[in-house]
């Protein structure tokens, strides 16, 4: 984030530090085999070893991804923007969240 750092640790849990409002503590126990991080400005998400992803920071950076969570499995590849995350399925599908303006929404472009 533009403000906090995080870090994946030799055991598979998170570390941050920084910034409070990306803070990893309410999700700490979901933080275990931990295989890749990702940030937008304000916010964290983290594709667990099973290939689900779990995500914390401010809501309006993409730290709240409960609209899609059921959407978040078989996740291969992260990306992020400012204010938004992409999450590219095993099977070439998209699923976005985060604040529309910065491409949280994609429902224009999926079939």
């Amino acid at each position: 984030t533009n403000q906090a750092f995080a870090a994946i640790l030799e055991d598979g849990s998170v570390v941050t530090w920084g910034d409070t409002s990306s803070d990893s503590s309410a999700v700490r126990d979901q933080l275990r085999d931990v295989q890749q991080i990702h940030g937008s400005s304000h916010a964290f998400a983290a594709i667990l070893a099973d290939g689900s992803v779990v995500t914390w920071g401010h809501r309006g950076s993409g730290g709240d991804s409960s609209i899609v969570q059921d959407r978040l499995r078989n996740v291969k590849q992260i990306r992020a923007t400012s204010g938004a995350f992409a999450a590219i399925l095993h099977d070439g599908s998209v699923v976005t969240w985060g604040e529309p303006g910065f491409g949280g929404d994609s429902s224009e472009v999926q079939d």
